[in-house]
């Protein structure tokens, strides 16, 4: 059985549909990449993924002995989270709070296991330091390291190289791949779509269409040539220039300039940048007293040590 299987879900708010009939499954070691539209409902379907927030039908079976407490969660960051007077140790153990239970301080080998994490990415010699004074490549390093204090079987990364500049949002996908390499199952949401057919093992897009498949497949559907299209239209809007060959007709010759397969690993388009976002909880970690001020269990005066 599948990791995570999807079956006919449709996603809203108080009963109002903002989109429906999804099914996919998610397998040990794919990369899924999801895809489409602002509004779309990607953010709506992790936390739904999440049990954050209940569908309006359909099921989400967890299977292949993975447990819901073995699910990561990299969010958005609202801008007054970014600012959040914490240290980097307290922020990347805060992940180890499922492992806790009732026990109301961190032992020694979450501790370890901290440790381990930051060393992992690059961020042992900022352990001391406020999270706020570090750039915005290294609070995502922060928060995949916290993350991976979370579990070693799944992660979900909502938009995770948002707002940062080409060279990091390089690094950053990298460092993804090599987790994903080390049998990481990852699920990203993103709108990168030059970075989605090159990294992804799988896609789904959800919007006007709903597709499931691998990536070759949906660099051959109806969905995945509109919406390339549509992305390449908006990026020659962006650039003031004129819009590259993309045939409808075509396959792979659809993609964006630099996402053809086996292209090369800069593939964030100028001015594509994704947008920021505000989810942050992990699973069973929701905040307390006011999501948009803290990172789950990093409020001043109740961190475990």
């Amino acid at each position: 059985m599948a990791f995570i299987t999807v079956q006919n879900l449709s996603l809203g708010y108080d009963s109002q549909v903002i989109a429906e009939n999804i099914s996919f499954s998610v397998n040990k070691g794919d990369y899924l990449c999801i895809v489409g539209e602002n509004g779309s409902g990607k953010t709506t379907l992790m936390k739904t993924l999440l049990h954050l927030q209940d569908p309006v039908s359909g099921q989400i079976l967890i299977g292949d002995g993975l447990h819901r407490n073995e699910i990561g969660y990299l969010p958005q960051q609202t801008v007054v989270q970014r600012d959040f007077p914490a240290s980097v140790r307290e922020i990347v153990l805060s992940g180890c709070q499922g492992r806790c239970g009732l026990r109301p301080f961190y032992n020694k080998e979450e501790k370890r296991l901290a440790d381990e994490n930051m060393e992992r990415m690059g961020i042992m010699e900022y352990a001391n330091r406020c999270y706020r004074e570090l750039s915005g490549g290294q609070q995502q390093r922060v928060l995949l390291a916290r993350a991976l204090c979370a579990t070693r079987k799944v992660l979900l990364l909502d938009e995770p190289v948002s707002g940062l500049d080409p060279k990091v949002t390089v690094e950053m996908y990298s460092l993804i791949s090599e987790l994903n390499r080390e049998g990481i199952t990852i699920i990203m949401i993103s709108h990168d779509i030059a970075a989605a057919v090159r990294y992804a093992s799988h896609i789904l897009h959800i919007g006007e269409f709903v597709f499931y498949g691998t990536k070759d497949e949906y660099l051959k559907s109806d969905a995945g040539k509109f919406f390339l299209l549509q992305q390449a239209h908006m990026h020659s809007a962006d650039r003031g220039g004129a819009l590259p060959e993309a045939e409808l007709g075509g396959g792979a010759e659809t993609a964006l300039p630099g996402t053809e397969q086996g292209g090369g690993a800069e593939t964030a388009l100028p001015g594509t940048e994704p947008g920021g976002g505000a989810e942050t909880a992990l699973p069973g970690t929701e905040p307390r007293g006011g999501a948009e001020t803290a990172l789950p269990g990093t409020e001043l005066g109740g961190e475990k040590r």
